[in-house]
């Protein structure tokens, strides 16, 4: 009887790791905004070109922009 009484421990240490494997699954959540929205960039542009002076724009996002 002495060679079976690993079996307990060995099952216990694949329970323990399949419990752990089945727990920490990975979550894939997605950005809130994967894709720019092009009438934004135009309306900060516009934005940005009266605000900076026509060739004094430096960079616009759909955010923000900045003068240079």
């Amino acid at each position: 009887m002495t060679r079976f009484t690993a079996l307990p421990t060995a099952l216990a240490a694949l329970a323990a790791l399949a419990a752990a494997a089945l727990l920490s699954a990975c979550v894939f959540a997605p950005p809130v905004h994967t894709t720019t929205d092009s009438a934004s960039i135009s309306r900060m542009s516009e934005q940005a070109t009266a605000t900076c002076g026509a060739g004094n724009v430096k960079e616009v996002n759909a955010k923000s922009f900045t003068c240079k």
